[in-house]
């Protein structure tokens, strides 16, 4: 049997060890910080006692030998070894008060900070630019504005994605409460007719069916909904030439209620008969 990965990388403070349990709570063998040295022995060990799949979370606590782990997840993946990587990411002021709160020292600290003292913000921007060539080859995920258990759900609808093929994230946003990090393309919808201004409609959510009726005898959301359908469709087949495991697609509103909840459920539609599609609202989850 063909041994399944899933490295988890990421920002100090964004979320790693709850995606860890994740994967732990749907039956992976899972260890948190693995020296990039011992991954290639690790995974030949637990495949010799039936350890076929394994979450592994790495971080910056190993930056020194954190270069070398993209040639040994292609090494796995010459072995006949399925790889997903994943990474949490977070704005900087959210870590910054993660920190704050928890009263946590950054790891980079006991490192870094003896030779040359920095600021918080600092260390974090450091630890940026020591991750980011995991962060490119990752999927990303954002944690700055979900909680723990929209995390987990995150985590496990994308264990439900098929491996080795190119899935699809389309989410929902409110412009007011940040732009997704995890973005790789941003549609801005603000323009469409906005239900809000509606009294009947002002309570409601783009899937109830007054606000989908709203929405379709609108013009505008139609050809929105057409223009971001016809620029996905014309580079989706490039996006997999050039190796991408998955494309996030982020659709916002003022208040990720109304309109950007009802494109990402229509593009869902239109894209899941083709491509593993992942569905997410953030605003929505969140309550």
């Amino acid at each position: 049997m063909a041994v399944e990965i899933v490295l988890i990388t990421g920002m100090s403070g964004s979320g790693k060890s709850v995606a860890l349990r994740a994967y732990e709570d749907a039956g992976y063998y899972c260890v948190d910080n693995l020296p990039p040295e011992l991954l290639l022995s690790f995974v030949a060990l637990e495949h010799a006692h039936h350890g076929n799949r394994l979450a592994i979370a790495m971080d910056v606590r190993s930056r020194t030998s954190l270069p070398t782990v993209p040639d040994k997840l292609r090494e796995l993946r010459e072995q006949g070894c399925t790889v997903r990587s994943v990474f949490l990411d977070a704005d900087t002021d959210t870590l910054v008060r993660r920190f704050s709160e928890t009263r946590r020292r950054h790891p980079l600290t006991d490192g870094v900070l003896r030779e040359s003292p920095l600021s918080l913000v600092q260390v974090i921007e450091l630890e940026r630019e020591l991750l980011a060539d995991l962060r490119e080859s990752a999927q990303v995920i954002d944690t700055s504005t979900i909680r723990a258990a929209q995390l987990q759900g995150y985590v496990k609808s994308m264990m439900r994605a098929p491996q080795n093929s190119l899935s699809l994230v389309f989410q929902s946003f409110a412009f007011k409460r940040g732009v997704p990090l995890d973005a790789d393309y941003v549609f801005d919808v603000r323009m469409l007719p906005n239900p809000h201004y509606e009294s009947e409609l002002r309570e409601l959510t783009g899937k109830d069916k007054a606000v989908i009726d709203f929405l379709r005898a609108a013009p505008e959301a139609a050809r929105m909904e057409s223009d971001i359908a016809k620029f996905l469709t014309d580079w989706l087949d490039a996006l997999v030439q050039n190796h991408r495991s998955y494309v996030n697609v982020a659709i916002g509103c003022t208040g990720g209620q109304h309109r950007s909840v009802y494109l990402v459920d229509r593009l869902t539609e239109r894209f899941a008969s083709r491509w593993p599609v992942v569905t997410r609202h953030r605003e929505l989850d969140a309550r």
